[in-house]
């Protein structure tokens, strides 16, 4: 096929060389839109402070299921950040992070996850306070030490008489 080895036409792209038409070699944000939603970290606890940056958008807002909708703060170059707490009754899963940014909106699944509470005490017990079968069983124990020396000290005064 004749031609000069290029796309049809002129052998150009249209515009003038940048790819957003004009010419001035500049990347334009607002044509490339929103993109890159990161979260950081990548895994909080219930009540966990999040940080969320967004590329391509200057300021806009950022939300999800388990936080509220909070700012998002220009940096320039087309980058916005937004800081936010999660809910502390948030329920472990993963959660997706939705940015609204000049009336666009873009989402990031499974953007951090929320893990759940740690169970403290005694082989990881989740109760506070003794329950009953603690008390039953803590019963039992000194009802058998106070026999036991009980025992122990009848047998030894026994030996003394004799």
């Amino acid at each position: 096929m004749p031609g000069n080895g290029n796309f049809p036409g002129n052998g150009n792209f249209p515009g003038n060389g940048n790819g957003n038409g004009n010419g001035n070699g500049k990347e334009n944000d607002n044509n490339l839109g929103m993109r890159n939603i990161v979260a950081t970290p990548g895994v909080v606890a219930p009540g966990g402070r999040l940080t969320v940056t967004v590329e391509g958008c200057n300021g806009g807002t950022v939300s999800s299921r388990a936080f509220a909708t909070a700012p998002l703060t220009p940096l320039g170059n087309g980058l916005s950040r937004g800081i936010v707490t999660s809910h502390r009754d948030t329920r472990p899963g993963t959660f997706d992070v939705t940015v609204n940014c000049n009336g666009r909106t873009l989402t990031r699944p499974g953007a951090f996850t929320v893990l759940g509470g740690v169970l403290g005490g005694v082989g990881g017990s989740s109760s506070s306070g003794a329950t009953p079968a603690d008390v039953a069983i803590g019963g039992g124990l000194l009802a058998a030490a106070a026999i036991g020396g009980g025992v122990v000290w009848l047998r030894r005064r026994r030996e003394k008489r004799i």
